[in-house]
């Protein structure tokens, strides 16, 4: 038996794609590529997935996993022509590996976000970001698993970033934590912001990579 991770990209319409139904697609995919993957054992034998980092909805993901076993040599060309066969628009396989870390591990997410504004300025939501990111608390509401709301200091979990102001948009490439000790939605961000200046922004976020504590790319 054989683990493999196999790299796809997710974006276009399929980023509104949930993750069950992520799921889903990827479970009938396997089936329909006839690879020889091995499946759980019980009264419902299904496909063996698991993903390292699950996307939220609504984000572009460039350097998405999922681990598969094979009960039998395929080769990665194989494997990628056959499941491409069966994914929808907006799902890619570009690269099949062996898996190097554990889930576990990852600790960091770096994200690319696109932003604008009916009623203000790239130029005046530029100077937004920058004085938001200039005060000693970032402070939004957050919902716990409980679903009680908690304030939430942003500021201690920002990492490195770029802002920059385009013709029509603001863009931020920011590594934020991520994982399952620390996970902060880079959207909160933009509630942080919105709150502050009494606006709506519209976004468009892509995740670009994700990286264990050491900083070094997961794979």
């Amino acid at each position: 038996m054989k683990n493999v991770r196999i790299w796809f990209k997710k974006y276009k319409a399929a980023k509104y794609i949930s993750h069950l139904d992520l799921n889903r697609v990827m479970t009938r995919a396997l089936q329909h590529s006839r690879l020889p993957v091995w499946h759980t054992e019980g009264f419902n034998p299904h496909p063996f997935i698991t993903f390292a980092l699950p996307l939220s909805l609504g984000f572009c993901g460039v350097k998405e996993c999922m681990d598969i076993k094979l009960t039998d040599e395929v080769s990665c060309d194989d494997i990628v022509s056959r499941l491409n066969k069966s994914l929808p628009d907006g799902i890619e396989i570009y690269n099949v590996t062996e898996p190097v870390m554990k889930a576990g591990k990852i600790a960091f997410g770096h994200f690319d976000m696109k932003m604008s504004c009916d009623s203000v300025s790239p130029e005046k939501l530029f100077m937004m970001f920058r004085e938001m990111f200039a005060q000693e608390k970032i402070e939004v509401e957050k919902s716990s698993k409980k679903g009680t709301p908690k304030i939430l200091d942003l500021k201690p979990d920002i990492g490195s970033y770029t802002l920059e102001k385009m013709s029509d948009y603001v863009q931020l490439d920011i590594i934020l934590p991520a994982g399952s000790v620390n996970n902060i939605n880079p959207v909160l961000l933009i509630n942080a912001l919105e709150k502050i200046n009494n606006i709506s922004v519209d976004y468009d976020i892509t995740r670009l990579d994700i990286y264990n504590e050491e900083m070094k790319p997961f794979e």
